[in-house]
């Protein structure tokens, strides 16, 4: 970045701060009280406020956070210093119960002074504005100082950071810049005072403990972890608006922080509330609510407030960092990334509040993000650049069910979603029923709850090729689900479980894969689970009958399974008995038994290992259940109203032990992780929303026709049994029918009479999926198949498996 002081008059005041590069960067709290910016796509910039103050602001996408934080200090140069986030107390409240203007009022804890902040950012520009105004006993007024401390860590990182102090016609204030991304600071009445230093050693804030007052004036430090301060004259100017704008450049920062303080600040306001006012908050969700609606028009908000404004239709999990104060510049991601798994949650949770266009809009955006095998990264940049690469099949499978959702309310558009969509399912046929990583993003194996994706998006993706009139391919995805469908009890499920004592039948959270299947873990063994983030020293090796979770209800929420199946409502009670958590403010879950992902048992911060805390959207999601169950789920929905933070957040998770005041951990309030969780936003307005229509909102009608009937009722009988050369068949029931599939053309060599007949067949095309053949099983009702495979290409010699495969036929059970 080039110096900034061929425009604008460098303040050089003390010189060059001492102390380079500062301490190790961290970022801050992840418990945020509110997540906030314009409803106009022209202000490509966020803020976040917890603890009274703001945090992480991102620019110019919502994945790019600029800043730690920005607080006020208070002295009166002789006897005390206060901050704000540590020594004052605040209220928090919405200007507007439909709009993210944010007001804070703290109060000096002698009672003597009361600052009172609203937050907004300009409806047009990159800038973050706060309007302060101050009241309280004159006679300290007169002789308080206040000053403005920001810490710079733009372009994602704290390291490397620059600032100097500079005048700007006529007023002091700070440009601070890195790489190609300047940051300018100041106030509508200028800055009386400022410096630049290094975090832990020069900066704003050490000066203020040491000397009650500002002593150091420094203009500059560069190439550091850097903060820097600038003094308000409250003796002169009792109300004030402090400014933080963006640019590309320090001319853009600095003329966008100018133009934004020109106009007076209650006309910004009132244009942020009006824009906001269009966004139109799904009001008929109200009479669901125990809090007359609050936490939904939050919501609503939240999630529209997460949609990037570059990468129109991108939506990430969340703006924040779990346990943000305890990471560094090395915890590039947070959750400041889309993953679609929570993006189309999102999606569907604005359906559900009648945004059709906006979850048109995300499907479009996923779309352009597809790879070309149909698949997405586990998650990624907003530009669409993969961050972690793990397959979950879920991930592939929520897109079709967007897609068919949008379909059957007629709100697709010129939008042709049929490539899409058959290249994602042509994906789950090559790699289901194992997922390397199930939901939780940490075991691979047959997990019911991505099962239950995978079947529903199948069946989807079917629906809509049968409109397209591929009534081949429709039969084919169908069929393969309806093989997934057949085998899920069996996948999932044991009949030797020691959760409960009176449950030996249930569900589990994954079966792992066997020898010889994809994602085998040889180091743990045969179905042994390895789970992560565990304490040093504890168990991480279970048997997979010994973990469970509550996933298996997904498959009542998409329609595969009733609500009143006997094997639901055991699992569900080995869920209660192991995971459940009461709180004062209802009932919540874990995600697992012996999960290590959570604040650790002495409250101190997740760091690759803890104890998993229970997770408010879990509550949600059985309140679905519940639901569906024709039980009340009002209890459910009230949990999540009181879970949420003053501002209205849903964290991640709550803490769910007794009360660790030191730590500021109290049970059934948020623990240190994600806050808000969109995810957890999005599973509360799909509550409201199914609570309203007296049905699951996310039910898939044809799935429900397919599966949840009697099976004497069912309109279809599976007699096929699939193999594939990445999972071996071991045997097949006699007059059943083997299916073959491979992604390139075939031709399967075969015998049933041990090589004394011989017998051919071709593969067939199925477009995207591959080829398939097909082998009924005749004859004796007992012996083997044996085959091989062989692959033609014209002009090139055949290529041959080059080993027989044979599978035991079995007698029909």
């Amino acid at each position: 970045m080039s110096d900034p002081t061929p425009l604008y008059r460098w303040l050089k005041d003390e010189g060059p701060a001492f102390g380079a590069p500062g301490l190790a960067p961290r970022w801050t709290s992840s418990r945020k009280d509110a997540v906030s910016t314009s409803y106009a796509a022209s202000s490509r910039v966020w803020f976040t406020v917890s603890h009274g103050i703001l945090n992480e602001i991102y620019y110019p996408t919502i994945d790019r956070p600029q800043t730690r934080d920005m607080e006020l200090l208070f002295s009166d140069a002789e006897t005390f210093c206060r901050e704000e986030k540590r020594d004052l107390d605040y209220d928090f409240d919405y200007i507007d119960s439909d709009a993210l203007a944010i007001r804070v009022t703290a109060t000096d804890p002698d009672g003597r002074y009361v600052i009172t902040k609203e937050f907004i950012t300009d409806p047009h520009h990159p800038v973050v504005l706060m309007n302060v105004k101050i009241t309280g006993d004159e006679t300290l007024l007169s002789r308080l100082k206040c000053y403005a401390l920001l810490a710079p860590h733009l372009n994602g990182g704290g390291a490397g950071n620059s600032a100097r102090s500079i005048d700007v016609a006529g007023k002091r204030c700070l440009a601070a810049w890195k790489g190609n991304t300047s940051l300018a600071f100041g106030a509508d009445c200028g800055f009386t005072r400022s410096s630049c230093g290094y975090v832990g050693t020069s900066d704003g804030f050490q000066n203020l403990c040491r000397d009650k007052e500002m002593t150091w004036q420094f203009g500059e430090a560069l190439d550091g972890n850097i903060a820097i301060m600038g003094e308000i004259d409250i003796a002169r100017h009792r109300e004030f608006t402090i400014a933080i704008a963006f640019g590309d450049g320090h001319h853009a920062a600095v003329a966008q922080m100018m133009q934004s303080l020109a106009t007076p600040f209650d006309i910004h306001r009132s244009r942020f509330l009006v824009q906001w006012g269009r966004a139109a908050s799904p009001e008929r969700l109200t009479p669901a609510s125990t809090d007359g609606g609050a936490l939904m028009r939050i919501s609503h908000n939240v999630l529209l407030t997460h949609e990037d404004k570059t990468y129109s239709g991108a939506f990430i999990a969340s703006a924040s960092i779990p346990w943000g104060a305890s990471k560094g510049d090395s915890d590039l991601g947070g959750y400041h990334l889309v993953w679609t798994r929570d993006m189309v949650q999102t999606a569907t949770a604005l359906l559900a509040c009648n945004r059709t266009d906006t979850a048109l809009r995300a499907l479009v955006y996923l779309a352009c993000t597809q790879r070309p095998d149909g698949s997405f990264a586990q998650n990624f940049w907003i530009d669409g650049t993969p961050y972690w690469t793990g397959i979950q099949l879920d991930e592939v499978a929520f897109p079709i069910m967007l897609a068919w959702r949008l379909s059957k309310m007629d709100a697709l558009g010129n939008f042709d979603v049929v490539p899409f969509v058959v290249r994602a399912a042509a994906f789950l046929v090559q790699y289901a029923p194992i997922t390397q990583q199930e939901r939780w993003e940490e075991t691979p194996g047959y997990s019911p709850s991505t099962l239950a994706a995978v079947i529903a998006g199948l069946i989807c993706a079917a629906d809509i090729a049968r409109t397209n009139q591929s009534t081949e391919l429709a039969a084919f995805l169908e069929t393969y689900a309806d093989w997934i469908e057949s085998h899920l009890d069996e996948w999932t499920t044991t009949t030797e479980g020691v959760l409960h004592p009176d449950v030996k039948y249930h569900y589990m959270r994954i079966r792992p894969p066997a020898p010889g299947e994809p994602f085998y873990n040889e180091q743990a063994g045969p179905g042994i689970i390895r789970i992560a983030n565990r304490e040093p020293g504890e168990q991480f090796d279970f048997e997979a009958r010994q973990i469970i979770d509550a996933g298996f209800l997904e498959l009542v929420r998409y329609g595969i399974r009733r609500a009143d199946d006997p094997l639901i409502i055991d699992s569900l009670k080995v869920v209660d008995h192991v995971l459940k958590i009461e709180t004062p403010f209802g009932t919540c879950w874990r995600r697992y038994n012996h999960d290590g992902y959570g604040q650790k048992k002495d409250g101190g911060p997740y760091d690759g290992w803890g104890q998993g805390r229970a997770w408010p959207l879990l509550t949600g999601e059985r309140g679905h259940y519940e639901l569906t169950a024709g039980n009340d789920c009002t209890p459910h929905i009230a949990a999540m109203e009181r879970f949420s933070s003053i501002g209205g957040m849903l964290p991640e998770q709550i803490w769910d032990q007794a009360d660790m005041p030191a730590e500021r951990l109290f049970l059934g309030r948020s623990a240190g992780s994600a806050q808000p969780l969109v995810w957890a936003h999005s599973e509360y307005l799909k509550l409201l929303r199914s609570t309203v229509d007296g049905r699951v909102y996310e039910r898939i009608s044809i799935v429900e026709q397919r599966y949840a009937v009697p099976l004497d009722k069912r309109t279809f009988k599976n007699h096929v049994e699939i193999f594939k050369l990445r999972r071996p068949l071991t045997d097949i029931a006699f007059g059943h029918t083997l299916r073959i599939l491979h992604t390139d053309r075939f031709r399967v060599v075969y015998s049933l009479d041990n090589w004394a007949t011989v017998l051919n067949q071709d593969s067939h095309f199925v477009g995207y999926s591959g080829y398939f053949a097909d082998i009924p099983i005749t004859g004796p009702n007992t012996g083997t198949i044996i085959f091989t495979l062989c692959w033609s290409d014209e002009g090139q010699p055949d290529r041959w498996l080059g080993r027989n495969i044979e599978v035991i036929i079995v007698p029909k059970s």
